[in-house]
């Protein structure tokens, strides 16, 4: 009998479509997850990231099961649980897919180097890529920062190599005797306290709920995604983001299953621009705290707890970035163009921190991906690559009435607002005093009052941009400010 192969699960929580997996075909295979918080450097999991693992965990043990294997779940030090496996099982190789978070590259990079020194051979795949992507540069041979020119460059390798992904094996063959494994509920993954409702009415984690997402995405909204995938008070998007994240399905398999699909280009440029920011996450690591524009480093933030706070609990006073953050607080989700408007409100209109906001979305979603959340946060705020001007300010009213114009998605979030009629929904404090009482809104009881104007907010915003241009120029520091 050949000796067994260790596939070290990381963020590719499926069968199918596993570079990792599929390379161990012949042999034995000891599929292993490791619990190592530690590890994670300044990023360990939030609360809604390890909700979701859990489950997803779960539903592949259940998978592999079906196929006459198991999940070995071990916790402690990558690099000391794997070698210990390979002395337990005479295990011959470790094979896994790369993450490209920065943290995540170091611990590779140590339990290579231990397991090298037993002697144990190691194979590693880029599985949670679109083919080619992994060493893509521009023209100059530099990492590319604008999103079209890398665009045009990974969707002609695409075209020329071809992706087409493999299929789960319908069975995988199990080692002569099973190592032992920790409980899955030991890993302390699940929530203590009850929170998490809203969470298991929204989502169906692992494998086969991807698949049913992507499933339902093509029959019946792909050829509507560009019209309707700036409203969130449709359902009008894949929501996909959250079994890409886990690895629950590649993005091979998406493009593959929807590049021939009329009207898809628009959505598969999604993808690509998921690819973007973990190019620019290898490439540029500290940008996970830092802004990739370094002048943006002086920029004259506020420190405003009050105002933070308002805006984590949605009570800021506007109904789109409120039904935004109760959208996030109830589901883990947030529409994307949401996310853009909550973000610029964050960011420009109360003038605090991009890292406070990413740090937020990264406990509270289940969808916190490092390489998209900074990216996201940068290109909103102004300081990262191909980023939105910092000029660019959204107001939450013209927004609220373009993308909600019934105001069906802030009567969905926001409850106390549902009786206002559409043409105040999004400017209460706008409304007649009539219609706010036959509404049953009182602004700073029912419903807060505005925390702050954005029409003044935007003209700060527009100051301290232009106070940060005229430091750069002479090479001054900018003192922060509070608020």
């Amino acid at each position: 009998m050949a000796d067994p192969v260790i596939v070290w699960f990381r963020r590719d929580l499926r069968l199918a479509d596993n570079s990792a997996l599929e390379s161990a075909s012949g042999a034995p295979v000891l599929p292993v997850f490791v619990w190592a918080l530690s590890e994670e450097g300044d990023w360990t999991p939030g609360g809604a990231s390890r909700w979701w693992l859990h489950r997803s965990l779960a539903a592949l043990d259940a998978d592999m099961r079906a196929r006459g294997s198991r999940l070995i779940v071990r916790s402690g030090s990558s690099a000391d649980t794997l070698t210990a496996l390979v002395r337990e099982t005479g295990a011959g190789a470790v094979h896994w897919n790369r993450r490209c978070e920065p943290a995540a590259a170091a611990q590779e990079d140590e339990v290579a180097r231990a397991l090298a020194g037993m002697g144990c051979r190691v194979r590693t795949f880029d599985g949670s890529d679109l083919s080619g992507s992994t060493g893509l540069l521009n023209a100059s041979g530099r990492p590319f920062q604008v999103f079209t020119p890398f665009y045009r460059a990974l969707s002609a390798r695409l075209t020329d190599e071809g992706i087409a992904p493999s299929g789960g094996p319908p069975a995988l063959a199990p080692p002569a005797e099973w190592p032992s494994s920790e409980p899955l509920d030991s890993l302390g993954q699940r929530p203590v306290a009850a929170w998490d409702a809203g969470l298991r009415a929204t989502w169906t984690p692992g494998e086969q709920g991807a698949q049913s997402d992507l499933d339902r995405f093509l029959a019946e909204r792909i050829g509507t995604y560009a019209a309707m995938r700036d409203r969130p008070d449709t359902e009008g998007v894949s929501r996909l983001s959250p079994h890409l994240h886990f690895g629950e399905i590649g993005p091979r398999q998406i493009w593959h299953a929807a590049q021939n699909v009329p009207g898809s280009e628009p959505f598969l440029r999604q993808l690509v621009w998921r690819e973007f920011s973990r190019h620019l996450l290898r490439h540029f690591p500290h940008t996970a705290s830092e802004p990739l524009r370094p002048e943006f480093a002086a920029f004259p933030w506020r420190t405003d707890p009050a105002a933070l706070r308002a805006w984590r609990r949605g009570m800021t006073g506007y109904p789109i970035v409120d039904a935004g953050m109760r959208q996030l607080r109830r589901t883990g989700w947030m529409h994307n163009r949401v996310r853009m408007l909550v973000a610029s409100f964050l960011t420009k209109d109360l003038l605090i921190p991009w890292q406070e906001g990413a740090r937020w979305f990264w406990d509270t979603l289940v969808d916190a991906d490092l390489a998209n959340n900074t990216q996201g946060w940068q290109w909103t705020a102004g300081c990262g690559a191909d980023a939105s001007p910092y000029f660019r300010i959204f107001n939450p009213v013209i927004q609220g009435m373009r993308f909600d114009p019934d105001g069906a998605y802030v009567r969905q979030w926001v409850p106390e607002l549902a009786k206002i009629p559409a043409e105040w929904i999004h400017r209460p404090w706008e409304a007649p005093d009539r219609v706010l009482a036959e509404a049953g809104v009182r602004l700073g009881e029912t419903y807060p009052a505005r925390i702050v104007d954005h029409a003044e907010a935007r003209e700060a915003a527009l100051a301290a941009y232009a106070q940060l241009r005229r430091a750069a120029q002479c090479g001054k520091q900018i003192p922060p400010s509070s608020g």
